[in-house]
């Protein structure tokens, strides 16, 4: 059975680094992935789903939700641990609702919890300006982020918490502090 744990958080929150170093500490355990490279993992390895992401990546359009998710499911189903974190998913109450439908049917794939990193506004946009990578680090594209990533909050944090299985930390500390103990609850639910 593979325990599913679904990171989410503001841009800037942290999510991914959290998530990386988590698995980085428990090389035996847990594996760690972004829907992304999911999807490009699938496009590489010439499979039949791979070359349909393709098709619609080549061209820049989104991919269908049903794609994404049967993606999703099938890298957690196939991956070497047992423990599987995934990061910045689901992002709208659409990817959530067919996410759960799909682990309905999923006898070997169970999810455990979603754990919500909760940074201010103020601490994500400082945190996203400050690391300025690249064109789209800016206070538009920023607000623009952050306010898509609102949007559905508040149905995706009813729904799991009514299925008792939505936990909060709070993303205003060290890395280290964050990971700690995320690290810590994970370990606990196991």
């Amino acid at each position: 059975m593979k325990k599913l744990f679904l990171i989410i958080g503001a841009p800037g929150s942290g999510k991914p680094t959290d998530a990386e170093i988590i698995a980085k500490n428990n090389p035996d355990s847990i594996n760690h992935y972004s829907t992304g490279e999911l999807l490009r993992a699938e496009v590489a390895s010439g499979s039949e789903r791979g070359k349909i992401i393709e098709g619609f990546t080549s061209k820049g359009n989104l991919v269908p939700l049903e794609i994404v998710v049967e993606t999703i499911v099938s890298a957690i189903k196939n991956a070497p641990k047992n423990v599987v974190l995934i990061d910045g998913y689901p992002r709208s109450t659409e990817q959530m609702e067919a996410l759960d439908k799909i682990l309905k049917e999923e006898s070997d794939v169970e999810l455990t919890n979603v754990i919500e990193v909760e940074v201010s506004e103020q601490v994500a946009c400082d945190r996203v300006l400050g690391r300025a990578r690249g064109a789209d680090d800016n206070a538009e594209v920023f607000r623009n982020r952050m306010s898509v990533y609102l949007a559905p909050l508040k149905p995706i944090q009813a729904f799991y918490t009514a299925k008792g299985i939505l936990h909060k930390i709070n993303g205003e500390r060290t890395i280290e502090e964050i990971v700690s103990e995320m690290e810590g609850f994970i370990k606990s639910r196991l």
